[in-house]
């Protein structure tokens, strides 16, 4: 058997202040099999946006922090939108 753990490939496109922390807009990451959306959140260090009301979507279609991420898909950040 092979003990190997697949892994898949994200693309992470950010927006607002979220891209500010990233430092830029558009990044690449390799995450194992399983991976959740708050699992990729809380590796980038974006933890604290959770609590701020961080939007998330996969492939255009916006989702809950535990789906799951496969391979060659699109992840958006969207940070909570503040005005006067």
């Amino acid at each position: 058997m092979d003990s190997e753990t697949a892994t898949h490939t994200v693309r992470v496109l950010a927006f607002g202040q979220v891209a500010e922390q990233l430092g830029g807009r558009h990044h690449e990451h390799t995450v194992d099999d399983g991976t959740t959306v708050r699992d990729l959140v809380m590796a980038l260090g974006l933890e604290s946006w959770i609590q701020f009301g961080l939007s998330v979507a996969v492939n255009g279609t916006r989702c809950d922090l535990d789906t799951p991420l496969s391979n060659d898909v699109e992840l958006a950040l969207l940070p909570p939108v503040s005005g006067g």
